[in-house]
């Protein structure tokens, strides 16, 4: 008796058999179901998902002797199962495109294209896979049968490439229904396999399951050749180091041991660790995925989430190491790492280009809080000169126990207006304001200034009330009229902080010495000529540097520019 591999065994031969593809299967038994259906598909997605099986199953449903209403096929008739074993049929032709690639091919296939199906009410089925594969010349070809189509005969192209096809042969994309299938979660391939395990009375550990499910990376079909090759290799249940042993996988213990390494930043530790891994025969381009898998379940963990695919031993691991270890960590490890990679592909040294990575990951500083520094910072006060520094008593609230693993953000630096005490108003003197109770408060004025805007306090530096008009006061100030006018937009300021200070509210108006006061906020428009701009230009030359009219003086010079 003849040995079937569980792959085939256990391949779809009804649309709703399609693990995870139910878009596809729905779209396809449809299209069947209401006849229909498209004259070409193009079928893309990863290895091993069904995009085969999918073109098999609509050339069944289409020959079906009979299907039923929902557009499956029976799967029992004659016509299906020649059909699902790959038999010989002369309405269902599967061609391999790496094989038959060329325009001769191309040609051949329109040829027989244009005869008719074998009998009434059937299609003629052309299922090309590897479609990538085809020349840009063999595109051309069948480019024209694509447009239009013999009646009853339908194209199905299966890639694993699409974006080879729309280099190669753009206008083909136009012309074909696409269906995009998609990988296969670790979860619904440890279901499909406990499903196989059960039918074919296989015991097998839920680690093992997990741990071929994981291997697979979203293939059904490898994964069922893996546990066909497990169940060959040893008697009795299988076990996640059966699995490994059959499979020549890395043992986790290894990896364990890569996390003890990293997080007590064991540099010595790396060179021994890696010459075992060369001892071992491993291979170091796959070892260092299976790190990066590993630091991607560890990265779930620390944000609160579930990693799947990860067996007990790793779990421990990473339960162990979480609390030492911030977000921020393994985000820069995963980034070294992708830096790193095509490196160790490429490189004929490819161990040392692991050690160098090794190293930088337990050489790296941790990540530390924000928050922490400045609560560190805020418990010393800065010692005084030829002093001592003083632990300061901490103000901090005791706060209830918290999950490290989420950063507590750091507090806010205090605002300026926390920084300085908000002036209290001060009663005037009896009766009205006079200028020198106005000058005994001007000090106390330049603070609450200060306060609400620091520049500003930097430009009243040599500012000094003159005059007071009932309500309105007249403040002198040292510099150009340019100057003048720039404070002019602030009097609404200064006016605030006098208010805040005396507790009366005056208009202010600014003068530089010599000048009239200047109380508009907006500078006051001047037509502009060559010789005010030739001026102006000068004046400012001479404000950013005085020694120019000193030297001007002493040797008898005139400034022009």
């Amino acid at each position: 008796m003849t040995y079937l591999a569980l792959a085939r065994k256990y391949r779809p031969t009804r649309f709703v058999d399609l693990v995870a593809q139910a878009h596809v299967a729905v779209g396809l038994s449809g299209a069947v179901a209401r006849d229909r259906v498209a004259h070409a598909y193009l079928l893309t997605g990863p290895r091993g998902v069904g995009k085969t099986s999918a073109a098999r199953i609509l050339a069944m449903a289409l020959n079906c002797e009979a299907r039923g209403n929902d557009g499956e096929p029976c799967g029992t008739c004659e016509s299906c199962r020649r059909i699902w074993s790959g038999g010989a049929n002369l309405d269902v032709v599967e061609i391999d495109a790496a094989s038959n690639r060329g325009v001769d091919d191309a040609r051949d296939l329109r040829e027989r294209a244009s005869y008719a199906p074998s009998g009434a009410g059937r299609f003629k089925v052309y299922i090309i896979d590897e479609a990538h594969m085809l020349t840009r010349e063999a595109w051309n070809a069948l480019l024209k049968i694509l447009e239009e189509p013999p009646p009853r005969v339908v194209f199905v192209f299966a890639t694993t490439e699409p974006q080879k096809i729309a280099n190669t042969a753009a206008p083909v994309l136009s012309r074909v229904q696409r269906f995009d299938f998609r990988r296969l979660g670790p979860t619904t391939i440890v279901q499909r396999l406990q499903f196989v395990a059960e039918q074919e009375a296989i015991e097998i550990e839920p680690e093992a399951l997990q741990l071929i499910a994981r291997v697979a990376r979203g293939g059904m079909r490898d994964a069922l050749s893996m546990l066909d090759q497990a169940v060959a290799f040893g008697e009795g249940r299988i076990s996640a180091a059966r699995v490994r042993e059959a499979l020549g996988l890395i043992d986790d213990e290894m990896y364990a041991e890569l996390l003890d390494l990293v997080a007590g930043g064991d540099s010595a530790g790396v060179f021994p660790y890696v010459a075992r891994l060369v001892e071992a025969g491993v291979d170091l381009a796959e070892f260092m995925g299976g790190a990066g898998e590993v630091l991607r379940a560890f990265l779930v963990r620390l944000l609160g989430g579930e990693p799947e695919g990860v067996t007990e031993v790793l779990r421990g691991a990473i339960d162990r190491h979480a609390p030492d270890h911030a977000a921020g960590d393994l985000l820069r490890m995963l980034k070294l790492l992708n830096d790193a990679e095509a490196a160790i592909r490429r490189s004929p040294n490819a161990r040392l280009q692991v050690e160098v990575l090794l190293l930088q990951w337990t050489l790296l500083d941790r990540t530390v809080a924000l928050g922490d520094i400045l609560n560190a910072l805020g418990d010393v006060r800065p010692a005084k000169p030829g002093g001592v520094t003083k632990a300061l008593p901490s103000r901090r609230r005791t706060a209830p126990p918290r999950d490290d693993t989420v950063p507590t953000p750091a507090p806010a630096p205090p605002s300026e207006t926390e920084r300085a005490p908000r002036a209290q108003p001060t009663a005037p003197a009896e009766g009205p304001l006079t200028m020198e109770h106005l000058g005994t408060h001007w000090p106390a004025v330049l603070d609450e200034v200060s306060r609400r805007r620091r520049m500003l306090r930097e430009a009243l530096t040599d500012a000094v009330p003159v005059a007071l008009d009932g309500d309105e006061l007249v403040i002198e100030v040292g510099g150009s009229e340019a100057q003048v006018e720039g404070l002019a937009r602030t009097s609404a300021v200064v006016a605030g902080a006098i208010e805040a200070v005396v507790g009366r509210r005056v208009r202010t108006t600014f003068k530089a010495a010599g000048t009239e006061p200047s109380t508009s906020a907006e500078p006051q428009v001047r037509r502009l000529d060559e010789a005010s701009d030739r001026e102006r230009r000068l004046r400012l030359y001479r404000e950013k540097d005085p020694a120019l009219d000193a030297a001007a003086e002493a040797l008898d010079l005139e400034l022009l520019e």
